[in-house]
């Protein structure tokens, strides 16, 4: 299996709680990300994290169905794992990749940072076998659905995106 390890940041100018609410309802995504075919609800949890003991979380589960720029589809569903509100959303993914992403939220002067860590393999066999030369071609599509799901949630918000991109000194593997 292909493996990858991706960082992303945005941040915008609007409140945490905001783009939290944005970002922690994922069935609502594909109204503003673009690429996102369709996101099916599994789990019926809460919307709202417990804490420490985080007992709703688990039962939170996504059916994500993705198209890519390069025209490939790819459907895997997302368990949550942990949920702090409006600060931390952990998931563990399984189908067309496996693996885990994580997102961060800060606010600092009513700028709100987001940090998305994404460490999957893939388990299609065709991407698996290609991988070692349309690796880069799978990064550059990622990113762009990346830089679509920025400018999308800055639309939604009505507010500027003022960073996006990979972190400094971050590495894909």
């Amino acid at each position: 299996m292909a493996k990858y390890d991706f960082f992303t940041c945005w941040q915008f100018k609007a409140p945490i709680e905001d783009v939290y609410r944005a970002i922690s309802r994922p069935v609502g995504w594909p109204q503003w990300w673009k690429g996102l075919q369709q996101v099916e609800a599994l789990g019926s949890g809460s919307e709202q994290g417990k804490g420490l003991g985080n007992e709703q979380a688990g039962s939170r589960e996504y059916r994500y169905h993705w198209q890519s720029p390069l025209g490939y589809s790819l459907c895997f569903d997302i368990r949550v794992m942990r949920l702090y509100a409006p600060w931390l959303i952990v998931g563990e993914a399984r189908g067309d990749v496996e693996g885990w992403g994580c997102w961060q939220l800060s606010e600092t002067a009513g700028v709100t940072r987001v940090r998305y860590r994404w460490r999957v393999r893939t388990t299609q066999p065709w991407m698996n076998l290609v991988a070692p030369l349309a690796r880069p071609l799978f990064v550059w599509s990622h990113d762009v659905m990346m830089r679509n799901g920025a400018l999308g949630l800055s639309r939604l918000l009505q507010a500027p995106l003022l960073e996006r991109g990979r972190l400094p000194g971050d590495s894909l593997r």
